[in-house]
């Protein structure tokens, strides 16, 4: 005969509901700021209940006692279906803990709720086994058949009930993969992050020490490196109080940040070389366009004294915006030097960037001057040569809408022809007896660049074709 397992003492409705469902707290206590711990299971003194000892009975034949071992057999079934349903509830209690630690998701808020539902069918259907196993004493020497019957009714009815909860915890721990994996990777990441984010902060002040004993300063990068002091302390009290999604944010900022921090004072004395050699090249720059400038009237004069006002007249404030933005470099210059001096990097770099950009200014306006000056000597010299060039670009722009076709596409043909007509404006007008010859080249410029712009359009349209 199988061994009967000790009958279960009787237990309060309410001591069990205080002992095994609380509800599940945002976040669990981490211990060392990682590890989580179990928050209070389901019905230990249940499974002690379904397991405790009786009275010895005396054993007697007939039809009572083949009734009372059909009992017994089906309160043994009962226990086995309520401590399987008790274990997959502490299973999943634990998956559920490590989800709600990690993520704050709608879906992972509502296998909290579902966790919390199934709890309270549990407690049910757990308040109905107990009363089952206490209505009826398989152990009494009395027991009669009816009674026995009865209760093995009860008990299998308790089982199957136990039994389907359980199939169907199963089945909502299934669904939980995808949210499970995701919770169990960040809870991976979080050690090494923090980690790594105490390495950086590390590595960076190290950095910063090793630029000071170059003798340079660093000050806006120890102030930086300062900021992240608060977001180490938070790291340290762990996710236990902050939460695993914040720590990992705040452990990759911190890291990214300090890295940040290191490779500027690491790049620091480049850094100061680099502005060294930009001042002395940007202070010889300014002296060669200090003379430059100086060449742009005797050009002007050239150009006032042998072709029309509209050849040179936009060029008139070029001497004077010259030796202006050349006043204005060599003042950014000398700040930019006070700035080096004081090792402020940051100030420094933008007053070399204004300078260069005056630079670079004066530097085209007093190069339009020289240029126009040639290019008005060529095109009076020999204006066919103009001509002839520009010509050739329509005729070619011509040719390529007509390649393979009768007639050229309406959106082609147009824009060339106005081309066309704009050229024969552009050589008619030098038939006076003081031409525009900056109006003539301004004009055959335009030319070229609207045959160039159909070439272009005709070849983009067959590649694509």
């Amino acid at each position: 005969m199988t061994a009967t397992p000790p009958e279960p003492y009787t237990q309060s409705k309410h001591h069990r509901q205080a002992s095994s469902h609380a509800p599940v707290p945002p976040f669990p206590v981490v211990r060392d700021a990682f590890a989580l711990l179990a928050l209070p299971l389901l019905a230990a003194p249940l499974l002690a209940a379904a397991f405790a000892g009786g009275g010895t009975r005396r054993w007697f034949g007939g039809r009572s006692e083949g009734a009372r071992a059909e009992a017994q057999a089906a309160k043994d079934a009962a226990a086995a279906a309520f401590y399987e349903l008790d274990t997959a509830q502490r299973d999943l209690r634990i998956s559920i803990e490590t989800i709600a630690a990690v993520d704050d998701s709608p879906a992972a808020r509502r296998a909290l709720t579902d966790f919390e539902a199934f709890g309270r069918r549990i407690d049910e259907v757990s308040e109905r086994y107990i009363a089952a196993v206490d209505a009826c004493d398989l152990d009494r020497d009395d027991l009669d058949a009816s009674a026995a019957a009865r209760a093995r009714r009860d008990l299998a009815a308790a089982k199957d009930e136990l039994t389907k909860v359980k199939q169907e915890l199963d089945r909502f721990a299934q669904g939980l993969g995808p949210l499970l994996g995701k919770a169990e990777t960040q809870l991976a990441r979080l050690a090494p992050a923090v980690e790594r984010a105490r390495q950086a902060l590390r590595a960076a002040g190290q950095a910063l020490d090793a630029v000071r004993g170059t003798g340079l300063n660093a000050d806006d990068l120890a102030a930086r490196l300062a900021a992240l002091g608060p977001e180490l302390t938070k790291l340290n009290e762990g996710a236990g109080r902050h939460g695993v999604t914040a720590t990992l944010e705040r452990a990759e900022r911190v890291s990214r940040e300090a890295g940040a921090v290191r490779a500027e004072a690491e790049r620091l004395p480049e850094r100061a070389a680099e502005i060294d050699h930009r001042l002395v090249s940007l202070r010889t720059r300014a002296q060669a366009l200090t003379t430059r400038a100086g060449q742009v009237e005797p050009v002007l004069s050239e150009l006032r004294r042998r072709f029309v006002a509209a050849c040179w007249q936009d060029l008139q404030p070029v001497p004077e915006l010259a030796a202006e933005n050349v006043r204005q470099a060599e003042r950014k210059l000398a700040e930019a030097r006070t700035a080096r001096q004081e090792q402020r990097w940051a100030d420094a770099t933008a007053r070399l960037a204004t300078v260069r950009a005056l630079l670079n200014s004066t530097d085209e306006a007093v190069s339009a001057a020289g240029d126009r000056l040639r290019r008005l000597n060529a095109v009076q010299k020999d204006p066919q040569a103009e001509i002839e060039r520009t010509r050739f670009a329509v005729r070619d722009a011509q040719r390529l809408a007509m390649a393979g076709r009768s007639t050229p596409e309406p959106r082609h043909a147009r824009p060339l022809d106005a081309a066309v007509e704009r050229l024969e404006r552009a050589v008619a007008s030098l038939e006076g007896r003081h031409p525009d010859y900056w109006h003539f080249l301004v004009e055959t410029d335009a030319v070229r660049q609207a045959a160039a712009g159909v070439v272009s359009d005709i070849r983009g349209e067959r590649a694509g074709g």
